[in-house]
């Protein structure tokens, strides 16, 4: 059957970002919303989850280098020991921490545009095919404008030396751009703070990978 009009051209249907109300579906509360008994929050760890304890602060740029203040980030990560707290992980000797999270979500601030997790510095995960990788954190960026999340990872500036030898930063051909992945840790007494931003675009563009 032949619709009517099939020989004139179609416009494209428009397309539609994550936002701007990307907070009120996935972060009520952070938007002012009491709509969930259960929200998902930043802090991954409790009081007797095992670890270092350590806090992690940035911000997301646009890029022209504003700073983006819409942006949700969240990240997924192993336990001290080096496991993730889901099924699929099976590495010998490992055990789940039944006080640890391992995943967790967070805005940036509407004022300041940074945003904050507490959790654990992961250990090391055995991959594929025997493998190390060196301590990090998985972290996916969604914010208006963007269609499809942007997936990349969070190291750690005190782990030089089993960065040196991590599969995946090993793969990105550009080695001045692995320092995009490397948070850096701040100095000060306490419970360490690293400082991890994200460059969507531009100049120092973090890397993002197509998983």
């Amino acid at each position: 059957m032949k619709l009517a009009h099939d020989s004139h051209v179609r416009r494209e249907t428009a397309s539609q970002t994550a936002g701007p109300y990307v907070h009120i579906g996935l972060a009520p509360s952070q938007a002012g919303f009491d709509i969930f008994e259960n929200n998902f929050g930043n802090v991954l760890v409790d009081e007797q989850t095992l670890g270092e304890r350590i806090r992690i602060e940035g911000r997301v740029f646009d890029g022209i280098g504003s700073v983006v203040k819409d942006a949700l980030i969240e990240i997924w990560q192993a336990n001290a020991a080096g496991r993730y707290a889901h099924p699929g992980d099976r590495q010998p000797g490992k055990e789940i921490d039944p006080h640890f999270r391992g995943w967790g979500r967070a805005c940036t601030d509407f004022e300041s545009g940074v945003y904050t997790f507490e959790t654990i510095k992961p250990g090391i995960v055995e991959g594929r095919n025997g493998r190390f990788m060196a301590p990090h954190i998985n972290v996916w960026v969604v914010a208006r404008g963007i269609n499809i999340g942007l997936n990349t990872r969070l190291y750690f500036s005190d782990e030089a030396e089993a960065n040196g030898k991590d599969a995946v930063l090993n793969v990105i051909e550009w080695v001045e751009r692995r320092a995009t992945l490397v948070a850096e840790r701040q100095p000060g007494e306490g419970p360490a703070v690293y400082r991890f931003d994200i460059r969507l675009q531009g100049e120092r563009e973090t890397v993002f990978f197509d998983v």
